[in-house]
């Protein structure tokens, strides 16, 4: 029976209804598609403080077994530097250990709160000179 449905392909929309059901429906699912453009299921493995939450699922292959859905508040502009420290070496399988169960992870009180990378926004750094530039720019002369 097994080989049959594995044959027609209903072992697949069973796998499909599954992970439609852990995504919280079909209007949450076609949601999570459109945010995320990839729908799966996997085990929560831990929440950061910004929001974001990271699972795993070991069925996957390595390198996309474990990822991130970022907090609901940044909608569609996330990027991969919204990710903190001390979860990119879980993310990128430096370690197995989560930072919760790490007892070696440094907690300092100098250590600095982490940010996001804000290039492309109205918030990025631009630097400016203090200084006479030694060109000065071509100005056509008037009529």
């Amino acid at each position: 029976m097994s080989s049959l449905k594995k044959l027609i392909g209903l072992d697949k929309v069973s796998n499909l209804v599954k992970i439609v059901q852990d995504n919280g429906g079909v209007v949450s699912s076609a949601l999570k598609v459109f945010r995320m453009d990839d729908l799966k299921s996997g085990t929560l493995v831990g929440v950061d403080k910004y929001g974001n939450k990271y699972y795993e699922n070991n069925a996957h292959f390595v390198g996309r077994n474990r990822w991130v859905e970022y907090a609901d508040h940044y909608w569609l502009d996330y990027n991969a530097s919204q990710i903190p420290a001390e979860w990119y070496g879980w993310m990128h399988y430096k370690t197995d250990l989560i930072p919760t169960k790490d007892p070696n992870r440094p907690h300092h009180r100098w250590m600095l709160d982490h940010t996001e990378n804000m290039t492309a926004t109205s918030e990025q750094y631009t630097p400016y000179s203090t200084t006479r530039p030694k060109i000065q720019a071509w100005v056509p002369p008037k009529k």
